[in-house]
């Protein structure tokens, strides 16, 4: 919105862009990497989520039956059996299976929920909050897609890495598991100690900034792209040009968003499976 006494003016390219990355937060907008600042639509949205995806499979669990299911019962069976016998092929501790298996079914499920947000429109979230802002001329930052969001994904990695790091010291006791930071990969030697340990740690920490930035990238890609789309919709004038932008961008984003239900399903299954595979190398022993 221009100041008072400004000519306003459509937003560049640029523009819009930039400002459909920039997040409602809790403090003052800066470049400066700030860890008291909160994304607030971030944390918002993904708590969201995850209480309806909570919801959702109490909901089947509720109204399952003995019976012919219904569409929405077996579609919820088939993902639950999906998950049960990947945590079976990976974590072969049946005891820990009874916590891993719901978790990792919770993930997948929360994970493609804040995926699919990138479905939605560009800008009707973003406009509908700015309409209902008291302040007129409050500025409609707002970012809906929580997956497209570093601190959300390394949150979540950062997550798997505690409950990896439990179940170490659970399965391998917590002097076992030292023992293992300082005898593995490269054997129990003591001049070989500061290496194994210097390995192990690099080890840890690849795994979890791999395991959030991997997510991380392809949402924030996919969000880019859908913006793209979006500005060739706002390109539309009564010429030839103008309508060949108008029609591209529904083919394209028509095009875009059914691979796009690919790849936001995908995401959410390779970070759930990654999941198992970091909790079932913490049960194994080297």
């Amino acid at each position: 919105m221009a100041a008072e006494g400004q000519t306003s003016h459509a937003p560049t390219a640029g523009e819009y862009i930039v400002h459909h990355l920039q997040h409602l937060q809790s403090g003052k907008q800066s470049s400066v990497v700030d860890f008291s600042v909160v994304n607030i639509d971030s944390v918002f949205y993904s708590i969201l989520l995850g209480v309806i995806g909570c919801w959702l499979l109490w909901l089947a669990a509720r109204k399952a039956t003995s019976g012919v299911p219904g569409r929405f019962q077996a579609a919820v069976e088939m993902l639950v059996e999906m998950v049960d016998s990947q945590a079976k092929g990976i974590v072969h501790n049946a005891h820990s299976r009874k916590l891993v298996a719901p978790l990792a079914l919770t993930v997948f499920v929360w994970i493609f929920m804040m995926n699919a947000m990138d479905l939605l429109p560009v800008d009707l979230l973003p406009h509908l909050w700015h309409v209902t802002q008291p302040i007129h001329g409050a500025p409609n930052y707002m970012r809906v897609v929580p997956t497209a969001d570093l601190s959300i994904t390394m949150g979540l990695s950062v997550s798997v890495l505690l409950i990896c790091l439990y179940y170490n010291v659970k399965i391998k006791g917590l002097g076992g598991w030292v023992h293992e930071l300082f005898s593995a990969p490269f054997g129990d030697k003591w001049f070989l100690y500061p290496v194994n340990f210097l390995m192990q740690i690099i080890e840890f920490v690849a795994k979890t900034v791999s395991h959030g930035m991997r997510l991380f990238g392809n949402m924030y890609a996919g969000e880019l792209i859908f913006m793209l789309i979006a500005l060739m919709g706002g390109a539309f004038a009564l010429s030839f040009t103008g309508i060949a932008l108008a029609i591209g961008h529904v083919i394209a984003g028509a095009v875009w968003a059914i691979f796009h239900i690919l790849i936001i399903t995908l995401q959410a299954f390779v970070f759930m499976m990654l999941t198992l595979v970091y909790v079932g190398q913490a049960h194994d022993a080297h």
